[in-house]
């Protein structure tokens, strides 16, 4: 290999820069990742441990509900050209901006995955939409998890989408709520314990979301200011994605981000990079990722869909 930057060189920028941009990704607040050993996987996990019971008798055992999703795994590659000149050269300000670019593709791609089941995620492990307004399991009642001004009169606002900063510092807290108001199967509070949320935005509300979940002081929109109460509800994290991806200029959505398990699944059978030699017929070497991953549905309890109108 000639002097320079060589291709170990690119293949440990790569896996530094991908790490770097892996860790600053929203992903992570609403999936949980497992690997998988086969082309596909079922997670029958979905359902409650029991709850703690007075020992009265003997033990008593809960298995899981029965139901689950199954997620099958796809093929996925990208492939980076490099000239075997600017390699030799050492042109590494070009190398290592074309790598950095394609690690960030990489990372990305997860969030091509997670969008597209965000806004299309099909049923839940229990056989209806997963979001939805008639999940039933074991004892929770009739409960949903998708909100217009029918259900919170706060997400009726003057322009439906170009939300005021006011309107969403407004219907957000009464959004959240929802979640406390949540049961697990056993008719036991499925979000007691949450103070960690995200908030997830199309393009076109970032700057009303923004300063609904930063401003300390809201400007009413009359001429009066008030508290901001995000801001200055202590003992909650609210944080902000906004979503470029996200084709509905009138909905966002609302993830739990502190339980254990998570909204949606990220799995990934097999990850690899790999060069080529191609320097007699096309004078450049390639390097490419191939990866076997997919994603899914997790639980539907951690994640709301609003409607503004």
């Amino acid at each position: 290999m000639p002097a320079g930057i060589t291709l170990k060189g690119v293949v440990g920028r790569f896996y530094a820069r991908l790490e770097a941009v892996s860790a600053a990704s929203w992903q992570d607040g609403v999936s949980m990742f497992f690997p998988s050993t086969a082309s596909q996987e079922e997670y029958k996990w979905l359902g409650q441990s029991p709850k703690v019971r007075e020992w009265i008798g003997g033990r008593e055992a809960k298995g899981l509900r029965e139901g689950g999703v199954i997620v099958k795994n796809k093929r996925f590659e990208a492939t980076l050209p490099i000239d075997v000149d600017e390699l030799r050269q050492d042109q590494t300000s070009q190398l290592t901006v074309r790598v950095d670019d394609l690690a960030g593709r990489v990372q990305e791609h997860w969030h091509r995955l997670l969008s597209t089941l965000i806004e299309t995620p099909g049923n839940s492990y229990d056989g209806v939409a997963y979001f939805g307004a008639t999940h039933v399991e074991g004892e929770s009642g009739t409960q949903r998890n998708i909100f217009t001004a029918s259900e919170i009169t706060q997400l009726d606002v003057t322009t439906a989408n170009n939300p005021t900063v006011a309107e969403l510092e407004a219907a957000l807290p009464k959004v959240v709520e929802k979640f406390f108001g949540l049961k697990d199967d056993q008719g036991e509070p499925m979000n007691d314990s949450a103070r960690s949320f995200l908030v997830m935005v199309p393009t076109n509300m970032w700057a009303a979301a923004a300063g609904a979940l930063n401003l300390p002081l809201i400007n009413d929109g009359a001429g009066a200011t008030r508290n901001n109460l995000l801001v200055s509800l202590g003992g909650y994290d609210f944080q902000l994605a906004v979503n470029p991806r996200l084709t509905a200029d009138t909905v966002f959505y609302t993830f739990r981000t502190d339980a254990a398990t998570k909204a949606f699944i990220r799995q990934e059978e097999f990850f690899e990079t790999a060069e080529a030699d191609e320097t007699f017929q096309n004078n450049r070497r390639l390097f490419g990722v191939k990866t076997l991953r997919n994603v899914g549905t997790g639980f539907w309890q951690y994640a709301l869909k609003s409607t503004l109108s």
